[in-house]
């Protein structure tokens, strides 16, 4: 029988990887695949290390990954990379074939697939341990969402992959076996797409057990789908003229050499089952209302959908990671004297996303923004109650930079910017150099600005203070703006384009968009102008979704990221010590983003150990 140092051998890496052991044993040991499977525990510790695979949102997002920070979201302290941040020197080009990735997909997810492929061959009803076959059949299920969600993982970063599903090598095989080439792009997203399909016909869309809160649903199925076939329809793999001469070692093409539009069509589709399922369900927009219960308070439904959980009301989470690393994303977002890392900032660009509180973008002449001078009194607003526990019943108190003022209130919830109330110490933030908040060392915010968003108020990092929430993955807001933009580009002039991104500007407390005209409640938009529309989606989503690790892949999807993570970054004067100082816009990063940027590539270690493999476009 095959004892687990046996089935590391089995498991020896498609990609050449080395595998490592998936249970704990005692050192004298030997662990057979019966004893595993024979028991309960250990058979659902061995589902729960497949599990373990699924992305951090909070720390992982930011550090680990780095989808935040590789976008223009999020800005960390660029002296943290001698912390092993590896993705600072990556956005200012020090990118390599042999550079260093904490995420490492390319070796660790294939030993979860693996190791799942193993769970759906040997796992069976223990019914004197409680397992029944029912519980076999879910499991079975589980395993399978896996495979597919690692797999989308694999394509999403690295774009072309080897790909043997359902497949495991003997122990006996020979190397050239395993020196598999790169399977066609749209080969693995079909397989994909029907597997999470056919998945999600077996699971339930949620279980009555807290305890299994964060397993797999047929509503995450169908998610992990929707946003797959949303870049898979996009410009940078559908029909790309860039990658017309990429082809693997048996010279197939691996990525479309022809646009296909009906690619839209069932991304669209996706994102409208999507949607069908999981309201039948009863997800839903996280709302929070003012003392009336009559009127949305945008300030605290925005802030709270990520910290509030399932049993407390919280039912627009689709895909959730039970347990996520929010404490250092808290400490490096809290500054120094108040014994956190100080130094994990937004960009300018953000600050510059968000819509003035009537619901118009700052550009617009009739925003009302106002940049440079200060308030001369507190701003109020009447539908929260958010400003009681900030301000004592201020969104912006008098002196604040105008930058700042008037602003719709997502802003509020993401951005700490000089003068903003930290709660946690019942003050104002003081980032000039020298300040409280800013010690001006590599702990402190680089270009005058704090990240607030999925901070909680409650944390007190002094303390060791820490408000639990799960991550988030997925949840139904962006399954709006996605089904929003599939349709434009499907069936642009549809009515439900408004529908839906008017519910996402609803609950942001902001004007939302109509074909009419324009007053007090609505903004008119052309809705039968595409390319208009499809800025305003854009525009909605760089807001709604940010530092949420999806901005860096809109870019990249949209062909966008060479211009816009390319030159210098701005923020306010780090090195500014009074207001006429400080409040300078100022470069404070030259970033880089070449054309290989927009696929992982390839590490040259892996391209030695297998001839068949061919490197990702445009890297040398």
């Amino acid at each position: 029988m095959k004892t687990i140092k046996n089935i590391i051998l089995v498991l020896a890496s498609m990609y050449l990887l080395n595998a490592c052991s998936f249970l704990d044993k005692d050192l004298d040991t030997e662990l057979t695949l019966e004893m595993v499977f024979e028991d309960k525990i250990r058979m659902e510790g061995w589902l729960a290390n497949i599990y373990s695979g699924i992305p951090d949102p909070y720390w992982g997002y930011t550090k680990d990954l780095g989808w935040d920070v590789l976008g223009d979201d999020q800005t960390p302290s660029e002296r943290w990379r001698q912390w092993d941040w590896h993705v600072i020197p990556y956005i200012l080009g020090e990118w390599t074939t042999t550079s260093t990735w904490n995420g490492n997909y390319w070796a660790k997810l294939p030993q979860h697939i693996r190791s799942a492929y193993i769970f759906i061959d040997n796992v069976h009803a223990l019914p004197a341990q409680g397992v029944t076959s029912k519980d076999v059949e879910y499991m079975k299920a589980e395993a399978r969402f896996l495979i597919a969600y690692y797999y989308y993982l694999l394509v999403n970063t690295y774009g072309c992959i080897p790909f043997t599903p359902n497949y495991i090598a003997p122990v006996d095989s020979e190397t050239s076996v395993l020196k598999v080439g790169q399977t066609p792009y749209y080969t693995v997203i079909d397989w994909i797409d029907n597997e999470l399909k056919e998945v999600a016909k077996i699971l339930p869309s949620s279980y009555t057990e807290a305890t299994k809160y964060g397993r797999a649903t047929s509503i995450m199925c169908h998610a992990v789908r929707a946003r797959m076939l949303l870049f898979a329809a996009s410009d940078l793999v559908n029909g790309n003229p860039d990658y017309a001469d990429h082809v693997n070692d048996k010279g197939e093409n691996l990525f479309s050499t022809t646009a296909d539009p009906s690619r839209w069509t069932t991304a669209a589709e996706a994102c409208k089952l999507l949607i069908d399922e999981a309201e039948a369900a009863g997800h839903k927009l996280y709302y929070e209302y003012t003392s009336n219960d009559s009127i949305i308070d945008p300030f605290n439904s925005y802030q709270n959908l990520f910290l509030k959980n399932y049993n407390e009301g919280n039912r627009e989470v689709l895909f959730a990671r039970p347990s996520s690393n929010y404490v250092e994303y808290e400490k490096h977002a809290t500054p120094n004297a108040s014994g956190g890392n100080g130094g994990l900032g937004v960009t300018q660009s953000l600050v510059d996303a968000f819509f003035m509180d009537n619901g118009l973008p700052i550009t617009d002449t009739n925003s009302g923004y106002v940049e440079d001078g200060f308030s001369t009194t507190d701003e109020k607003r009447d539908n929260t109650s958010w400003d009681e526990t900030v301000n004592g019943g201020a969104i912006t108190v008098s002196g604040t930079y105008n930058m700042y003022c008037k602003r719709e209130p997502r802003f509020y919830v993401t951005v700490n910017f000089n003068n903003a109330y930290f709660p946690t110490e019942k003050r104002q933030f003081n980032f000039f150099n020298g300040a409280k908040d800013n010690t001006h060392t590599h702990d402190a915010p680089q270009n005058g600005y704090l990240l607030r968003k999925k901070v909680s108020p409650k944390s007190n990092i002094k303390e060791g203070n820490h408000q639990y929430r799960p991550g988030i993955l997925y949840r139904l807001g962006e399954a709006y703006l996605n089904y929003a933009e599939a349709l434009n580009e499907s069936a642009p002039g549809s009515a439900d384009i408004l529908v839906y991104l008017n519910k996402i500007r609803e609950r942001a407390g902001v004007r939302q968009y109509t074909t009419g005209v324009t007053d007090n409640d609505f903004i008119h938009v052309n809705l039968g102008d595409q390319a208009e529309m499809r800025e305003i989606i854009r525009a909605e989503r760089r807001v709604e979704l940010c530092c949420e690790g999806i901005r860096y892949d809109d870019l990249r999807r949209w062909k966008e990221a060479e211009t816009v993570l390319n030159g210098s970054f701005y923020g306010m004067n780090f090195n500014g010590r009074n207001a006429s100082e400080f409040y300078v816009r100022t470069a404070y990063q030259e970033r880089v983003y070449k054309k290989a940027f927009y696929w992982f590539p390839i590490h040259q270690d892996e391209i030695y150990k297998n001839d068949n493999l061919v490197q990702n476009p445009y890297w040398k």
